[in-house]
């Protein structure tokens, strides 16, 4: 298989001090053994990987990938051989190569030059069982087109995924991934956005079911003037472990990036962990970026872990700044909700709901924002909140 611009490095003594400094390969053997004593590991639940660590695994295909698209949008399998994959963005760890090097196909999702398209698009992966497989999705949006993507994960399934997001000069993307396994599925997913010059994308991670889900979408901002929009959303109930790793790397001129992320967690042995890390380069000069985490604890025995990064290398920048806080409910809200009648159960789902709706209206897409408000409900009513 084609390599592209692999970086050459060694598993020396010397730690490595910052996201940048990760080797970039396609191969395996590039990278150590996975252990928690590697900081891109520490919290993951080693036993739940059902085989994503293995260098070898099926892949996904065409029969269990089903897809709904807007008229203008094409979905095409190609050779993962071919020269534009790779260009978003190259494997940072090992789990990334096992899947690059497994997934002989591509699925291509292409938007044309200049296309206006208003209408989402859906793809759905829905797997039926507990064999480790490998998927490449690559979604190129030409100069100045606009879109939305929606890609969905269902059903039973161990999944390695890369996705690639190449934006062409003032394109728009709006690109949603839902994670809703059943109990019992396992999925290491690394997405890698390259913005052209002037363009935007809106990435929202939905996160709510799965024994092992861990996301981590990588935004490189290297032409000026584009800007990123990263929310999330996830709800965590006993048996769940989530990990959302979103890293923004500002290399380019008078860019913004705007990262949210908020989740609910409920139950015994529910855990989340958010990492989240943004870098400005000493030229990406006139920056503008925020990242922000919220995890709300609505019952005893769960767990949040989250952990903002802000590395910058110049003070030629707008603004730049981070918060993450996580907490069991504000009892002056809920003071403030009783006060007026209400009643503690019906206080405290007005709270959760509140909390969660700020970034499920981002969202933006009707079917994904009622599938999740219900979603929400049910977890409400197992908690009696």
């Amino acid at each position: 298989m084609a390599q592209h611009g692999i970086e050459e490095h060694s598993h020396g003594l010397v730690p490595l001090q910052t996201r940048s400094e990760r080797p970039r390969s396609t191969t395996i053997g590039d990278f150590a053994e996975i252990s928690n004593r590697q900081e891109i590991w520490r919290y993951l639940p080693l036993d739940q990987l059902n085989g994503l660590a293995d260098e070898v695994m099926a892949e996904v295909v065409d029969q269990e990938i089903s897809s709904q698209l807007a008229q203008g949008v094409t979905a095409t399998w190609v050779n993962t051989t071919e020269d534009f994959v790779g260009t978003a963005g190259l494997p940072e760890d090992r789990i990334s190569a096992i899947a690059w090097t497994n997934a002989s196909k591509t699925l291509l999702i292409d938007v044309p030059a200049n296309a206006e398209i208003s209408d989402p698009s859906f793809l759905t992966a829905k797997l039926a069982n507990s064999d480790a497989k490998a998927l490449h999705v690559f979604v190129r949006v030409g100069a100045n087109a606009k879109a939305t993507i929606v890609l969905d994960h269902v059903g039973l399934g161990v999944l390695a995924e890369n996705v690639e997001i190449l934006l062409d000069q003032g394109a728009k993307l709006d690109f949603v991934t839902i994670q809703d396994w059943a109990k019992g599925s396992s999925h290491v997913s690394t997405q890698f956005a390259r913005l052209g010059r002037d363009s935007f994308l809106k990435h929202v991670v939905v996160s709510l079911g799965g024994d092992l889900v861990r996301i981590t979408p990588s935004v490189a901002l290297d032409s000026p003037g584009a800007e990123i929009q990263m929310f999330g959303v996830y709800l965590a109930d006993s048996g769940n472990y989530f990990e959302h790793r979103p890293y923004v790397d500002h290399m380019a001129a008078n860019c913004i990036s705007n990262v949210a992320y908020k989740g609910a967690l409920q139950g015994a042995g529910a855990h989340t962990v958010w990492v989240g890390d943004v870098l400005i380069r000493q030229t990406a000069i006139g920056t503008n970026s925020y990242e922000l985490n919220r995890n709300l604890l609505l019952t005893d025995g769960a767990r949040a872990d989250s952990v903002p990064n802000l590395e910058i290398e110049t003070g030629k920048i707008e603004g730049a700044g981070h918060a993450s806080a996580s907490g069991r409910f504000d009892d002056e809200q809920l003071f403030y909700l009783m006060a007026r009648g209400i009643g503690d159960s019906e206080a405290k789902k007005l709270v959760v709901r509140g909390f969660l709706n700020e970034v499920v209206q981002k969202i933006g897409i009707a079917e994904v924002e009622q599938r999740l408000i219900e979603t929400i409900e049910r977890e409400l009513e197992k908690v009696g909140a």
